[in-house]
Parts: structure tokens; sequence; C-alpha cells
């Protein structure tokens, strides 16, 4: 690959309410009334991060990756899905320099977990966790967020080249 040192990239992702009594956000299983309608384990976050890792390279999507008509992903969990991009990026000469993530959901409450889900996706990046910033809000009960149908979330990412 040529040109710049550093790549940019963002991802975004939305998953349905359904029936279900917990949510997986940064590959951290949270208590809810419900749960996610998704091939994998719906992990809107860690979905997004994907893209955006993907897409600051132009390898495509998460869905090219790990297509929902593929049963070996039926199920998966998103922090496997997760280091394998990681591995396309590292293969490709780059590294993850930060990432920047916002969650939009009335409900659950995600703050408590903010924490936990910044260690966990440090981990599965191999950055320190002050490289990972992940956020939370609602949507002022605005739109199919505000309504509580679904959650969403986004990401941006830069990476740099190895020296």
């Amino acid at each position: 690959m040529t040109g710049f040192p550093w790549r940019v990239g963002q991802g975004v992702d939305v998953h349905r309410f359904t029936e279900g009594d917990h949510v997986v956000l940064c590959g951290v299983k949270i208590p809810h009334d419900r749960g996610v309608l998704a091939h994998s384990d719906g992990d809107v976050a860690l979905h997004a991060l994907c893209d955006a890792l993907l897409g600051a390279l132009a390898l495509g999507d998460i869905g090219q990756h790990f297509p929902d008509t593929d049963e070996r992903w039926r199920g998966a969990d998103s922090r496997v899905l997760l280091r394998r991009v990681v591995s396309l990026v590292s293969e490709r000469g780059f590294a993850v320099g930060n990432v920047d993530m916002t969650l939009l959901a009335e409900r659950p409450r995600i703050s408590p977990w903010l924490s936990a889900m910044q260690a966990a996706v440090a981990e599965d990046l191999g950055v320190e966790r002050d490289a990972v910033s992940i956020k939370a809000t609602t949507s002022e009960k605005l739109g199919y967020v505000g309504r509580q149908e679904g959650l969403m979330a986004m990401a941006v990412v830069l990476l740099a080249r190895h020296l």
C-alpha cells in the first residue's frame, strides 16, 4: 500500500430489539429485558468498529468478511470477528492508533459498563486503554432508538503504518 502513513475509517451499525434477556456491547454482556435480532451475537459496537477498521483500508465491510449467509458465523462472538479484522489490519502493515466510539440507546443504561467495554476493546485491538474512547448517549426519545426499538453504534479509527 502506498500513500500517507495514516488511514481513517468510520463505521455504523444498528440492531433491532427482540426477545431476550441481555445485549452484548463491546464484548460485555449487559442484562436487559430484550435481546437483539442478529446472525452473530449482535454486538453493534464491535460491528461498527470492524466496519471502521475495514473501511480505513478499503477492505469492504463486515458483511463481506462474515456474511449472515454463512452458518460459521451464526451466534459468533463479535470479539472473535474483531480480532480477525485486526489481523487483516496488521497484515497490511498498519496498527490501531486510537478509536472513538459512540453508543446510542435509551435502555439499557450503558454507563456502568463503559470501563469493562474499554478494557475489552483495548485488549482485542492490542492498544492501551487510553487509546479507546467509548461514550454512551440517548436519542432524547426520538426515532427508533428513542422508541426503544433498537440500538446503534458509531466508530471512528485512526490507523498508522508500521515503521
